[in-house]
């Protein structure tokens, strides 16, 4: 009877010391869901975040900021002999640059992914009547030489500095999408993508999309066709939580395991959790290329003015709501150039915080008369704007408290109406639907050409389907000429005074208002392993394949 005692004591006590069960299921939080799954369609974040666990773009740039192959097998150059040079019919300098996709991959369905799907893609893409975001890519494809299923040459009407990089040439399957794209000007609402989003023939990563409850969370399994590394987890739910403390009380109370790093906590939220949990977790703060801002929307009547943008800007303690919300880990924004990026110049004129120079230039704009604190014209019009952006988000809803209050100095009257992402980003400021401001972040690669935000052909309308990101309405000839010429300067020191050019027109033009650049935060149970935040807008999903529990 002792012994019986003793041999059960024995099984307790090793059971109590023995290492916990691995997890092989993940659930993650994050701040939306996406509004659509086309990888071509209405950039978003949180869809990026999302998708790059169920397929791989051509090219990427990785977390040392080099571009890498991800779906192909070799990155063409001129050294290899896969890029050549090639003279354009009107006398310009082409290149033709030969990929081969990966041989095993394969969609979820087993159809291979091939060079049709190359080719289909490439004639969807060049439709203005599709509305694919970044049509000026397939533009500059002017023909697809099919060599094998598995091998294509692309002949690009331009040299650029950046020839083999196609990263935002997102195939997606000929075999099932074709039906949609018989109606260009209605393939958005007819992709399979959402109407039929758990298709496993639309995927062909480690994992794909099984499961979508609208609103509430996106199911991803392993994909059984998958070529590269075998992943971990048998199972990831991603949770969309768009009120901010409802995401830390399900972080906190283990509903959830992770918070995804890039599109999750704001910096503010995660320093307090820093403070109240440090031991819990592992925290992380991870700068990179990530751009807060306010758009303006330059056919405003007030803000076609550029003295009132910049007052606007001179009426903003940019540094004191950095060092405040944020430990200092954001530092104040001079452009869309980070400081991280080689090209940034920090010898251009800077807007540090003088609420007397932007009075002045109020007065001088003819808003000098002030009624109730609120600044009019002669016209009796109030200085009053609308400031948009994502709702329920805490940080952000502080932020803007703090910009009503230092306007309100100036005597500029604010109201802000926030929105649920999927409306602000799909239709707001996608299809440039607010009135005045849009405030929000992005994310760009290393020396990323502004052509999609800054150029005139990239402004988005009902004519080319909303595609392009200028949705501030910028014209500037001299802007156009300086992208233009950057794209296809191959020496990187004579790309450095047309880069410093366009810094300056922009900081003196100011179509946005820069704020801040933000710091990512990574906050991870002790457990999870093989996050490698990149620091750019190619997300730690892209090598979900590698993520594991100790």
């Amino acid at each position: 009877m002792q012994r019986a005692i003793a041999a059960l004591s024995l099984a307790f006590v090793l059971t109590l010391t023995a290492p916990a069960a691995a997890k092989d299921e993940l659930v993650i939080g994050i701040s939306s869901l996406p509004s659509t799954f086309n990888p071509n369609t209405n950039p978003e974040a949180v869809k990026s975040y999302v998708i790059a666990m169920a397929r791989r773009p051509f090219t990427v740039y990785d977390k040392d900021w080099k571009l890498v192959c991800l779906l192909c097998t070799e990155l063409p150059t001129l050294e290899n002999g896969k890029a050549k040079l090639e003279t354009q019919p009107d006398g310009s300098q082409g290149i033709a640059v030969t990929y081969t996709i990966q041989p095993g991959a394969t969609w979820g369905d087993g159809t291979p992914v091939s060079t049709d799907d190359v080719v289909f893609t490439w004639e969807l893409g060049r439709n203005p009547k599709v509305g694919f975001t970044d049509q000026e890519l397939y533009r500059r494809i002017s023909k697809v030489d099919v060599i094998d299923k598995k091998t294509f040459t692309l002949h690009r009407t331009k040299l650029e500095y950046d020839y083999n990089a196609i990263n935002d040439f997102d195939i997606v399957p000929a075999h099932l999408e074709r039906a949609a794209a018989a109606d260009p000007e209605n393939y958005t609402r007819r992709t399979l993508y959402d109407a039929d989003t758990t298709n496993p023939g639309l995927w062909f990563g480690p994992y794909r999309i099984t499961a979508v409850a609208p609103g509430a969370q996106v199911v991803l399994e392993p994909n059984p066709t998958w070529y590269g590394t075998k992943p971990f987890f048998k199972r990831i739910t991603v949770r969309g939580i768009e009120n901010s403390p409802a995401m830390e009380a399900n972080l906190l109370s283990g509903s959830i395991d992770y918070v995804a790093g890039e599109v999750g906590f704001s910096l503010d939220q995660a320093l307090g959790l820093e403070k109240r949990y440090g031991t819990r977790f592992d925290f992380t703060y991870k700068a990179g290329l990530i751009y807060t801002h306010i758009d303006l929307n330059l056919d405003n009547p007030i803000l076609k003015d550029k003295r009132v943008r910049h007052a606007l800007l001179y009426g903003i303690d940019r540094a004191t709501l950095s060092q405040t919300l944020f430990a200092g880990k954001a530092p104040v924004a001079n452009s869309w150039v980070n400081p991280l990026d080689w090209m940034a110049d920090d010898t251009l004129p800077k807007y540090a915080y003088d609420p007397a120079k932007a009075a002045k230039l109020l007065d001088e704009a003819g808003w000098s008369k002030v009624e109730g604190g609120v600044r009019t014209n002669a016209a009796g019009e109030r200085l009053s704007f609308e400031l948009m952006a994502v709702a329920q988000v805490r940080s952000i809803e502080i932020i803007e408290q703090v910009l009503q209050s230092q306007w309100k100095k100036i005597g500029v009257d604010i109201r802000i109406k926030n929105e649920p992402a999927r409306v602000f980003f799909g239709q707001t400021v996608r299809q440039r639907k607010y009135p005045a401001m849009a405030f929000f972040s992005w994310l760009s690669s290393p020396e990323n050409v502004p052509r999609t935000i800054l150029h005139s052909t990239q402004i988005p309308t009902a004519e080319n389907n909303w595609s392009g990101q200028n949705d501030t309405d910028f014209k500037n000839a001299e802007v156009d000429s300086l992208i233009d010429k950057l794209e296809v300067e191959l020496d990187k020191e004579k790309r450095r005074p047309l880069w410093r050019r366009l810094q300056e027109i922009y900081i003196e033009e100011l179509p946005v208002l820069p704020l801040y650049f933000r710091a990512d935060p990574f906050i991870l149970p002790k457990w999870l392993t093989g996050i490698e935040p990149t620091g750019n807008q190619y997300y730690s999903t892209l090598w979900v394949e590698n993520w594991r529990s100790r």
